[in-house]
Order: structure tokens, then sequence, then C-alpha cells
């Protein structure tokens, strides 16, 4: 409380100790959620621009600074999508933006995978299974019901085994 109150009167300081306390798990929830890294580290500056201009938004009482910043980002990920989507040409796959894949084709195979859920099944999947984020939180974090968070995760497993089977069965 007292370093957001420090933060919130333009202590310098204050804000890099929540920076690097925030930043790692802001960064990794907007890659997971656009596998691109660039995209990635974008959206994450973008977050703690606002947060410099918005201090006063975040409540205390309402829940963790952590929780108020994933929300956040979700929503310039939201915005990123929707101006992006007026651009972007049909053909354009998910693998020219895709970072550099890891030696574990498997890991590399999961993770476009994931990528090409839809976005509402791709942030449970994102916050339960990736970011080890309750059912409770990523209900909080989503704005949505628990049972809906549960089910989405649910039909998400479901696709993500439909999709890894089918490439499997392909490339064998």
């Amino acid at each position: 409380m007292e370093l957001l109150r420090r933060f919130r009167e333009g202590d310098r300081d204050a804000f890099t100790t929540i920076y690097r306390a925030h930043h790692p798990a802001v960064f990794r929830f907007a890659l997971h959620m656009t596998c691109d890294r660039d995209k990635a580290t974008e959206v994450t500056q973008e977050v703690f621009v606002w947060l410099i201009h918005h201090a006063e938004d975040y409540d205390p009482a309402r829940g963790e600074l952590g929780a108020f910043l994933f929300g956040v980002t979700r929503k310039f990920l939201q915005r990123s999508r929707r101006n992006e989507s007026r651009f972007v040409p049909f053909d354009e796959s998910f693998e020219t933006s895709a970072p550099a894949p890891p030696d574990d084709s498997e890991a590399v195979e999961l993770r476009r995978a994931i990528a090409a859920l839809p976005e509402r099944y791709r942030e449970a999947v994102v916050l339960c299974d990736l970011e080890g984020k309750s059912y409770e939180e990523a209900a909080v974090l989503l704005e949505c019901a628990l049972g809906t968070v549960r089910s989405r995760l649910h039909r998400a497993r479901e696709l993500l085994g439909k999709k890894l089977r089918a490439q499997q069965r392909c490339s064998v």
C-alpha cells in the first residue's frame, strides 16, 4: 500500500519496483496470447505507460495489482486484435508472426494449437494451464462466471486434443 501511495505521488523508484514485480507476468500473458515477442513487448509497454497515467484507476479494495494489470493487458490485447483485423489480409498465417520455436517439436505444435484456438478458449488455457491461475482467479480476470471458465477450458482442451491427434496422424 505504501509503495502504491508513493507511486501515485510520482516516486519513480516506487514505479520501478512495481514494474519489476509485475512486468514478467504481464509480458508472459501477452506472449502466450499473441505468440509474438514483439507484440507482447509492445503491449506490455502500453500497459505500464497506461498505468503511469491512470494509477488512480486501481482500487486495492477490489483485488491485487497483478490481477488488475492482467485485466488491463487483456483490454490492450483485444484492442490490438480489433485494430489489426481491419488491415491484415486473410491469407496471412500464424507462421509469419510466431516466435522462433524451441527445439522440442511437440511443444511447438502445442503452442501453435493453442494460438489457433478462438480467443475466449485461448484466454482460459493461458490463464489456468500456462499461468497457473485458479478457476476463480481466471473468472475474475475474464469477468465471467466460474462455470464459464470451466466450460471454456473443457472445450479448449477438447479442441486441442482433436487438433493434436489430427496432426499426429498426418505426420505418421
